[in-house]
């Protein structure tokens, strides 16, 4: 699905990531752990081709993603910003079209399979009620809700989610993991996904990457990278974890002064 090659991220002279060799098969949810300021956005925004790596490369079904066309891309990849700002006062509805925007082939207008699809990613959000209002005046859980039903609406293979349960309440952050969850081993789906609540990530990923913010990183099934002593290295606190039935549950060391 995807794959890079040596790929190195610098924000001005730091260096956040270095020789990332790393493979993301089809059907695989990744989740990336790091601290604040890893890299983690960075490498987002570089797997969906909004920033050009600094070295090395990111392949897309192995053509490079400078080969791709902006409109092929968008048929590929699907990109859910950390944040975003709505300038204007568009409806629920006519935001989540914009999602569909790569399958219009010359078409000014969406098609009836367009309202089809939006409605559909709304209602899988359950935010269908929610159509016909301003995306000004929804709360950030529910703004929320409508970005990832947008993302859902574009319907492709991969799908990169910076953060997607952020401002999210409990029940609803849980139901959108299981959903990218269903995604990837119901349909196929890649999900690549931020997250910063270890035990959300535990639950339905099958893959984490774990970035230092150094240049170091780390990238193998959950079963191996999300392991306490390897945790408590990149996050830079200590983690325990306790076993609750299959679960694992992972906790913050409290530290005592």
């Amino acid at each position: 699905m995807m794959r890079t090659k040596n790929l190195q991220l610098r924000i001005g002279a730091r260096v956040l990531v270095d020789g990332l060799d790393w493979q993301i098969k089809a059907g695989q949810c990744w989740c990336v752990i790091g601290r604040n300021g890893a890299g983690k956005s960075t490498l987002l925004r570089t797997l969906a081709g909004l920033r050009l790596p600094d070295a090395g490369s990111v392949e897309m079904q192995g053509r490079a993603l400078a080969d791709w066309a902006p409109a092929k891309l968008a048929r590929e990849r699907a990109f859910l910003p950390q944040a975003r700002s709505d300038a204007f006062g568009y409806r629920v509805i006519e935001t989540v079209l914009t999602a569909r925007h790569p399958y219009h082939a010359g078409r000014y207008w969406e098609s009836g399979d367009d309202v089809l699809a939006a409605h559909a990613a709304l209602q899988a959000m359950e935010v269908d009620g929610l159509a016909e209002r301003d995306v000004r005046t929804l709360s950030g859980g529910e703004r929320q809700r409508v970005a990832i039903a947008a993302l859902l609406a574009q319907d492709t293979p991969l799908l990169l989610l910076d953060e997607p349960a952020n401002a999210l309440d409990l029940a609803h952050q849980v139901s959108v993991m299981g959903l990218l969850a269903r995604l990837c081993r119901e349909h196929g789906k890649t999900v690549v996904m931020v997250g910063h609540d270890l035990n959300l990530a535990h639950s339905v990923a099958s893959h984490a990457l774990l970035l230092m913010g150094d240049g170091q990183w780390q990238a193998g099934s959950v079963a191996d990278m999300m392991q306490a002593p390897i945790l408590s290295r990149f996050l830079g606190h200590p983690i325990e974890t306790v076993q609750y039935g299959k679960r694992t549950i992972f906790i913050p060391v409290e530290q005592v002064a």
